[in-house]
């Protein structure tokens, strides 16, 4: 079993890590969170002002940035 939370227990636990550039993360902000982020206005907000970290080990790894909707679905599929 794996714990997601502190009493959060699964079974099963399949990562899936969804890449796509900084960049392209502000562009799809819909709320404008990366740029309040960049003006100061969210402390400790990933990528900006704390860190990001890539997992290590994901099961599948999407890459929305370069390759098509139908493209990832498959690769999730197979």
């Amino acid at each position: 079993m794996f714990r997601i939370q502190d009493n959060i227990w699964v079974k099963r636990f399949f990562e899936v890590f969804v890449r796509c550039s900084l960049q392209t993360c502000i562009q799809r902000d819909p709320r404008g969170l990366y740029k309040k982020a960049i003006n100061g206005e969210i402390p400790q907000f990933t990528g900006i002002n704390a860190p990001y970290e890539e997992p290590l080990n994901p099961d599948i790894i999407l890459d929305t940035e370069h390759k098509s909707i139908e493209d990832n679905l498959k690769a999730m599929l197979d």
